[in-house]
This record gives C-alpha cells, structure tokens and sequence, in this order.
C-alpha cells in the first residue's frame, strides 16, 4: 500500500510516498481503508520533530482519519465489518491502511462527509469539551475566538453557534475574517493591527466579552484578557503563536475573571468514557444542521508533503483534507 514516510525530522517538504507492507489486524483490532485524513499544524510540527513528544523514526505522519473498516481481528463482531468510521491514532494516518483498536472508532454521522469527518474529532471534541464543560457558556453571551481562520478556531465558531453564543473572530487576514464569516462568525476583527483591542471592544459593544477561547497565546492572550467583562471566562486552549503568554495575576483578580486550561486529550486520558456524551452531542447537532463541519480544502495524497508544509508555514487555512482513496 501507499504511505508517507518520515525518515528523519524536518521540512513536510522532504517527506516520500513509498509502497510498504499492509498491516493485519490483531485481537480487538480492525483495518480501516482511509478515505480522508485531516491536517493541522500539531501534525505538522511532528514532521519536523518540534512537537513536545518526538515520534520515532521513520513513521507514518497523520493522526485523524476517516474511512471504512475492511478487516477484523479476532474478538470484534462482524457487524463492524463496512461501517463508515473516523478516529485518531497516534500517527499513521497518511497511508491507504491504518490498524488501531475497535474501540477507538467512531460510526461517522451520516450527514458528515469523509473529508469533513477525517479532521472532527480533535477539533469539534476540544471546542465543545472547552466552551460548555470547562467555560459553561450559555446562550446569548458573546464568544471571541482567537486564531478563528484554524482548523480550531472554524470548530470554536461552529459549535459556538449551536450553542446560541454570539461570535467574534479575530484573524490577521482579510482572507481568514472572511472564511470565519462564511463559517458563521458574527462579527470578525483583525488583531494583526497596532489597535485591535480598541476594534474589539467596539465589535463586543457596551456589554463586553463573556469568553475568549484562545488556541494562539502571546503575544495576544493578555491583550484579550482585558477585553473580557468582569466575571468572564478566559480558556486556554494551546499556543500555536509559539510562546506562552504570561498574564498578570492581578488582571483576573481585578476582572473577577477566571483562567481555564481546555486539554481535551488530557481530560480523555482520564476520563475515556467521558468523550462519549461529547460525540453523542456534536452527532445530533450534524445531524439537525445546527453544525456544519467542511475541509477547507482537498488535495491528494501525492500533496500531503506540501499541504503539511504550508500548514508549518501559516500559509493555509482552515483543516484541509487529504483524499487518499476513494
């Protein structure tokens, strides 16, 4: 079968597409023809071996997918057999083939395509794990997502949506403040200008901000801290910006506003069947077209290379999909 292969760290660009062994299925496991693998820059960041955990050498790069179980291992009932499912692995996602645990797919909405379903999970789950269990957002309260042009902000605006909030996107391009818009944004800022904070005062109104869901950190977290209204909720979310922002601790003793980390991964570690309701929920939103989950774009697998590339260089928007079969 066809793969990408990661030899040595570096640029995605160095990456090759080779013939290797197809895996077999052992107990409890099942193969997975993928059909779609999203991208996002953690992906990435593993390719050049900047990541905070280094995969060894050589491996698969890709971790969510979607496609259609074509193989059982022993102990898994035969029903499996053909079911459309997404997941995520550690790696491996980017071949024709991936072998992983049955328990760790997931049936695909039938309203969700391949390509959309290859990169749900980590976003979609991380945004509704982040804005009602951690932040508790209510409807009718206002939500300003950071980095709204991401595959995370585009899922943080989505399920925002369905949950009655009014959105606020900030994105550095006029490109990336429309997609956030077409994507169901409210309003949309750009905070790449010296007075942002000012912008995104007047787009909140007199009333202000009850959420800021920030997935990028320094050097704009502390900026739109103090944006927030007295007794907002301020999620940390991840630091694509690549620095860790440090807020002055009186910010949130003055605002009477609260600092909650959102990891989503760490929050399943612990809590594996916790993730369930989770899915069940995002599922039935699909469903009833309160939420609409999109690749931003589609490409081949012979492109993986350079789309991941172009995600380590800020040049992409949104999650884009690779179609690897068919």
């Amino acid at each position: 079968m066809r793969a990408v292969q990661c030899h040595e760290y570096g640029d995605p660009s160095r990456l090759t597409i080779e013939d290797i062994a197809e895996p077999v299925a052992g107990p409890g496991e099942v193969i997975v023809q993928v059909e779609a693998v999203g991208l996002g820059y953690v992906d990435a960041l593993r390719v050049r071996g900047g990541y905070q955990v280094k995969d060894p050498l050589p491996f698969i790069p890709g971790n969510e997918f979607a496609g259609r179980v074509v193989e059982l291992g022993e102990g898994v009932p035969e029903s499996v057999k053909g079911r459309r499912v997404m997941g995520v692995s550690r790696n491996g996602a980017l071949a024709e083939r991936i072998r992983l645990p049955a328990r760790d797919c997931v049936t695909i909405p039938d309203a969700l395509s391949s390509p959309a379903a290859g990169g749900f999970i980590v976003s979609y789950c991380t945004a509704l794990y982040g804005l009602q269990t951690c932040g508790r957002l209510q409807p009718g309260e206002t939500l300003a997502v950071l980095g709204a042009a991401g595959g995370v902000g585009l899922a943080a605006i989505d399920v925002g949506k369905a949950m009655g909030a009014r959105v606020i996107a900030l994105a550095s391009s006029a490109a990336k403040r429309e997609l956030a818009l077409r994507s169901g944004a409210d309003l949309a800022v750009d905070y790449s200008v010296a007075d942002w904070r000012k912008h995104l005062q007047e787009a909140a109104g007199a009333y202000g901000i009850d959420m800021i869901y920030d997935p990028v950190g320094a050097p704009y977290s502390e900026t739109a801290f103090r944006c927030l209204r007295p007794g907002g909720r301020f999620l940390v979310v991840g630091f694509a910006a690549g620095s860790i922002a440090a807020i002055p601790l009186n910010l949130p003793l003055l605002k009477r506003s609260a600092i909650v980390g959102v990891d989503w991964g760490g929050f399943v570690r612990d809590e594996p069947q916790g993730n369930v309701p989770l899915l069940q929920q995002l599922a039935e939103w699909v469903e009833q077209g309160r939420m609409h989950p999109q690749a931003t774009s589609q490409h081949p697998l012979e492109q993986a290379p350079s789309v991941l590339q172009a995600l380590l260089e800020r040049r992409s928007l949104g999650k884009p999909a690779i179609l690897v079969t068919q």
